[in-house]
C-alpha cells in the first residue's frame, strides 16, 4: 500500500502539466490519426492468425496507474493453454526456469507460434493496445505494462504513477538485456525526464528498434 499511496501522490498533478491533459490529448489524437492505416493491418493479421486455429486476439490482466488492473489486448502469438505449457517446460528445464525468474521472459519460448515469432520480432502483436490507449488504460509512451503476479519482483514506485505504454525507455533500451527487477531504473528515469520531447525521441527510437526486429 505504501508504494501505491506514494504513486497516487505523484499522480496528483495539475491537469495542464504535460503528463496530464496534454499527454492524454496527444495519445488520443495519435490513435485516431493512425486508425485508418492500422485497422486494416490488424484485420489482415487477425485473419492470418485465425488460420492457425482459435481466436486471433488475446487479452490478459495488467497493472495500470495507481495499481488499477485492466485487460491488455494483443494479437495472439502463443499456442493455446500457454500457461500450462510454460509450467511444464520450466519444470523440465532448470536453465529456462532461471532465465524466467530473472527476466520474466524466454528467448526461445516454445509456446510462440511460427506467425507469433514474426509478430513479436516486428512488435506487430502490440497493435491492438492502441485500443487500450484510446480508452485511457495506457499511453503511447510509458513503462512496460506488467502482470499482477510480477509486482512482487518490481521494486520501484514510478510505474504506479504513470500509465503503462506501448513503447518506452525499457522497451527501447533494455528490452532483451536486463533483469525484470531493473525495469524500475528505466521507469524512474522516464518519470524524471517526462516531456513531449522525451516521448518524441522514444517514438523515433522505437521505429529503429522495430526495423531491427530484435523482439521476442
Amino acid at each position: 500500500m505504501g508504494r501505491l499511496s506514494g504513486a497516487s501522490a505523484k499522480a496528483a498533478l495539475w491537469p495542464l502539466e504535460y503528463r496530464g491533459l496534454p499527454k492524454r490529448i496527444l495519445d488520443v489524437a495519435a490513435v485516431l490519426m493512425c486508425a485508418p492505416f492500422v485497422l486494416p493491418i490488424i484485420g489482415l493479421l487477425a485473419i492470418i492468425i485465425s488460420f492457425d486455429g482459435g481466436r486471433p486476439f488475446y487479452c490478459q490482466a495488467r497493472v495500470g496507474r495507481n495499481g488499477r488492473q485492466f485487460m491488455c489486448w494483443k494479437l495472439r502469438s502463443m499456442c493455446h493453454d500457454s500457461h500450462a505449457a510454460l509450467a511444464a517446460y520450466l519444470a523440465a528445464d532448470p536453465q529456462a526456469q532461471r532465465e524466467w525468474e530473472t527476466t520474466q521472459k524466454l528467448k526461445d519460448d516454445p509456446r510462440v507460434t511460427r506467425i507469433g515469432r514474426i509478430l513479436r520480432k516486428s512488435s506487430l502483436d502490440e497493435l491492438p493496445q492502441l485500443w487500450n490507449v484510446l480508452i485511457g488504460d495506457m499511453s503511447l509512451v510509458g513503462p512496460r505494462p506488467m502482470m499482477p503476479d510480477q509486482c512482487v519482483f518490481y521494486k520501484g514506485v514510478s510505474y504506479y504513477a504513470l500509465r503503462p505504454g506501448i513503447t518506452g525507455m525499457w522497451q527501447v533500451y533494455g528490452r532483451n538485456e536486463t533483469a525484470f527487477a531493473d525495469r524500475a531504473v528505466f521507469d524512474d528515469a522516464y518519470e524524471r525526464e517526462l516531456s513531449f520531447m522525451t516521448d518524441l525521441k522514444l517514438v523515433a527510437a522505437t521505429i529503429k528498434v522495430v526495423l531491427r526486429g530484435t523482439g521476442y
